[in-house]
């Protein structure tokens, strides 16, 4: 029989187990093993059952056994000392506290998934994943960070095949209530609400449901209330489901609701007021536009306001490609704000105009949730070296007349929690090396270069600490698989050959990641003779373990997993090669660590940054990757391989990934399973344990979060905070004004003539050069502008390369034409072909780049006199 009605029964703990309570609200269990060995420690039995979540095991234990924990005084010590770990963890100061005066009062980070751990489902890959760790980095280091998303009723889907191979989602209903998340409440008791307006006069109301990831709240909204109709209850159903509209209406509550459920949680909990808003992707951008109308409420006009919430706002993107950016048609988008709908004090017009793509190339009619990210945030980055490059190139044209690398987009490399992701294993090694807080510390704040600490671990122990990570890897595996083929129907008679899948001494290879079609889940499968070659060497043997999932809408990419599910299938290789479904957290924390070899495959350049090879990476797998994403800018080849890439323009695809995979096959026959299989005198494969050495010693302290945050703080957060500080209503109101006069004045702005001393077409190393420029200001003075002189190497066709910029002095004028003189030195400090020209950009003392206006005047084509190219 099927219940009417569902509800939670909480236990009543027993006054000496109360911190119990508080600790499992805490999600700092979910990264510190203390926390987890004493929830274990109550019912081991139970502790599996509820899948290592201490909620649903609080709510399952029995009665009996409570009591039994109540008297038993070893037990109330541990928790005892366990919740004072925890009151010393979010109320003592850490790295944050102990940095200058200057740095945010706070920050409200939005994004739309957040990957924090296994029991909050609310993630579909690696932008939640990032999300989430950067929460628990932020934590550990102490930063006053607020955290902003949705609350997913069905999460992201779950995965299972069917018979055949074909991915199959289901979308299971998660109760807030047996989640660890509690409501916020207003003083009176009454659940805590943010409320959007609909057209039609309709309303979209959704409560604030709190998560407490260590030190770090994360505000969580759920639309799914009495208040609403059935349509807008919908709204967070699931993530990343529905239509366009869907899709907006989860936006708008996201970034307008996410500012009001900051606003309302700072009010009622005393916590600081963000000075600076990080938005994840584009998809909280619409949080720019509340933070407008407010200002706009105390007095500013939009043009000011817009200045004020620029200084504070920092823009991360991270996607390579266009396709992957959310865009709304321009009527969809106006018909959900105005008189009649959100945000009814400013113009439908206004609005449009931050994310409409009028640039070359761009589509008119489509509001870019990217593109309004950048016009709303003075500080933006991509996620590693390469992706920054990706990045300026592909969003130059908002920046007219600047050449790529100046457009103001720089880049921060992702980072990985260490504490979640690295096994325990691995910990109580560096642990007995250098002791548990020194380990701890390391792993967090990190700071550092280098763990040279890692040299002094004896081989034998590296070695017998990988086989331990291997065999778990193989018994998560034969399980995971028994419990998938019996979802694809299999009977118990079937199953005997698992028990012969995968070998705990046989080099490991993981794939696992996200199934797109540019991540080519599939290119191994390329050459399937030289594949099951491999998989089945008499003597050097590779066994692989695949897990992904393909978007619901994606039938491409179900193909890709069918293809390499039947692949999997065959009888003759199916204890070589497994494909396991339903790809989360709780599988990623067993897989990282057991691999040898942690492979990457994408188009170049197509990977923003790609983190789980930095995850396997901690743990002492050695990565094999195409060079994109954070590959391309640590990779070296001590701790791990490169694919060699055909990526050329006039490569077909095919033939691409024919070759790429030609060399994938290359390394692993040639030169990685030689290297795993080669024994050295002492019967250990020392050459392969020096690599896993060095992948701890040099790469370990690189892919930290906490590096990753330290850096957010130190090069955006805190430069943010400071331009917000700024940016008072006055200076907001100068700045537009003058923004505005600027942009009016510019097609006035000329470059008239430029002459130099060089008398010759080539010139000597070290000389110095005189410039002298006439140029032609408008209506504009000296202090709206500056006048550079840019030089470097030229290419071919005279394009200056690794320009260097140097300002020019004005040292007379205005004549009788309106005309200035400028003048400066231009050293000549690089040999070979070298050019130079001059230009004028905008000025003043609250831009965060002379870019920013996107205005530049440089040379017409008769203006220079003996200029432009110095030596051929």
């Amino acid at each position: 029989m099927k219940a009417i009605r569902r509800f939670t029964v909480r236990p009543v703990l027993p006054e000496p187990l109360r911190p119990l309570s508080d600790l499992a609200r805490n999600l700092r269990w979910s990264w510190h093993a203390e926390t987890r060995d004493l929830f274990q420690s109550v019912d081991p039995e139970c502790w599996a059952a509820s899948g290592n979540d201490p909620v649903r095991l609080l709510g399952s234990v029995s009665p009996a056994r409570l009591a039994e924990l109540a008297e038993d005084s070893r037990f109330l010590r541990r928790l005892t000392a366990v919740a004072g770990d925890l009151d010393d963890y979010v109320g003592g100061d850490r790295w944050y506290q102990d940095q200058p005066d200057e740095l945010p009062a706070a920050i409200a980070y939005f994004s739309p998934e957040f990957g924090i751990t296994a029991a909050l489902p609310q993630y579909s890959g690696g932008l939640g994943i990032l999300a989430g760790d950067h929460l628990k980095a932020a934590s550990d280091l102490g930063v006053p960070l607020i955290g902003v998303g949705l609350l997913y009723r069905h999460g992201y889907f779950r995965q299972t095949l069917s018979r055949d191979g074909w991915q199959q989602e289901h979308y299971p209903v998660l109760d807030p209530n047996e989640l660890p998340l509690a409501l916020l409440k207003e003083p009176d008791g009454t659940p805590a609400q943010v409320l959007l307006a609909l057209p039609g006069g309709r309303s979209l109301h959704a409560r604030i449901w709190l998560a407490q990831v260590g030190r770090v709240p994360l505000l969580m909204l759920d639309s799914d209330v009495e208040e609403n109709d059935l349509g807008e209850r919908g709204v967070t159903d699931r993530l990343y489901g529905g239509g366009s509209e869907h899709r907006l209406l989860q936006e708008m509550l996201l970034g307008i609701g996410g500012v009001r459920a900051v606003r309302t949680y700072c009010r009622l909990s005393g916590h600081p007021a963000p000075e600076v808003f990080h938005t994840n992707e584009g998809h909280a951008g619409f949080l720019g536009l509340e933070r407008i109308a407010e200002l706009c409420a105390e007095g500013l006009d939009f043009d000011s306001a817009l200045e004020a919430v620029r200084a504070g706002t920092v823009f991360t993107t991270h996607t390579p490609v266009p396709a992957g950016i959310d865009r709304f048609d321009r009527e969809l988008v106006a018909h959900h704000f105005g008189p009649a709908a959100e945000l009814p004090t400013i113009e439908v017009e206004r609005i449009l105009q931050l994310g409409m793509e009028t640039y070359p190339g761009g589509e008119p009619n489509l509001f870019n949730m990217a593109v309004m990210g950048l016009r709303l945030g003075q500080r933006a980055n991509g996620v590693s070296l390469l992706h920054g490059n990706v990045s300026r190139e592909m969003f130059s044209g908002l920046w007219p007349g600047f050449d790529p690398d100046e457009v103001p987009i720089t880049s921060v490399t992702n980072g990985v929690h260490a504490p979640t992701w690295v096994a325990p294993e691995v910990f109580r090694l560096g642990a007995r090396q250098i002791g548990g807080r020194r380990t701890e510390d390391a792993m967090t704040v990190g700071g550092s270069d280098r763990w040279d600490s890692v040299g002094n671990i004896p081989d034998q122990d590296i070695w017998e600490l990988r086989r331990v990570l291997r065999e778990q890897l193989v018994m998560e595996v034969r399980q995971r698989l028994r419990t998938s083929w019996r979802q694809r129907g299999a009977g118990t008679a079937e199953l005997g050959w698992i028990d012969g899948v995968l070998d705990p001494d046989v080099l490991t290879i993981g794939f696992a990641r996200r199934v797109p079609s540019y991540k080519r889940l599939t290119l191994m499968l390329r050459d399937r003779d030289r594949l099951m070659d491999l998989l089945l060497h008499p003597e050097r043997p590779v066994q692989i373990v695949v897990a992904g999932k393909a978007h619901p809408a994606d039938d491409g990419g179900k193909r890709l997993i069918q293809e390499l599910v039947r692949f999997a299938d065959d009888p003759r290789v199916r204890h070589r090669i497994v494909f396991l479904p339903d790809y989360g957290m709780a599988m990623a924390q067993k897989l990282y660590p057991g691999c040898d070899i942690w492979l990457n495959n994408p188009l170049r350049p197509l990977e923003a940054c790609g983190t789980s090879g930095m995850k396997a990476a901690l743990n002492g797998c050695l990565n094999l990757s195409v060079l994109d994403g954070w590959w391309d800018e640590w990779f070296q080849p001590d701790f791990g391989w490169a694919i060699p890439t055909a990526d050329g323009t006039g490569t077909d695809p095919d033939h691409r990934d024919a070759i790429e995979a030609a060399a994938l096959y290359d390394l692993l026959e040639q030169r990685i399973t030689p290297r795993f299989y080669e024994r050295g005198p002492d019967g250990l494969p020392d050459r392969w344990i020096e690599m896993v050495r060095q992948i701890l010693t040099l790469l370990g302290p690189k892919v930290l979060a906490g590096r990753m945050v330290r850096e957010y703080v130190e090069r955006l957060y805190t430069p943010a905070a400071l331009a917000h500080r700024a940016m008072t209503p006055d200076a907001a109101r100068e700045l537009a004004g003058w923004k505005a006069r600027v942009r009016s004045a510019w097609p006035g702005v000329t470059v008239d003539h430029v002459e130099t001393s060089a008398a010759t077409s080539t010139a000597v190393l070290g000389s110095t050069l005189s410039l002298r420029v006439r140029v032609g200001l408008g209506d504009l003075g000296p202090d709206d502008v500056e006048v550079q002189a840019v030089s470097g190497r030229v290419d071919p066709e005279d394009r200056i390369a690794d320009a260097s910029t140097v300002p020019l002095k004005p040292v007379s004028g205005p004549d009788a034409e309106g005309r200035w003189v400028y003048e400066g030195p231009l050293s000549l400090d690089r040999t070979g072909p070298y050019g130079y020209t001059v230009r004028i950009l905008p000025a003043h003392r609250l831009l965060a780049s002379s870019a920013e206006l996107g205005l530049v005047a440089v040379p017409s084509e008769g203006a220079a006199e003996g200029a432009g190219v110095l030596m051929r």
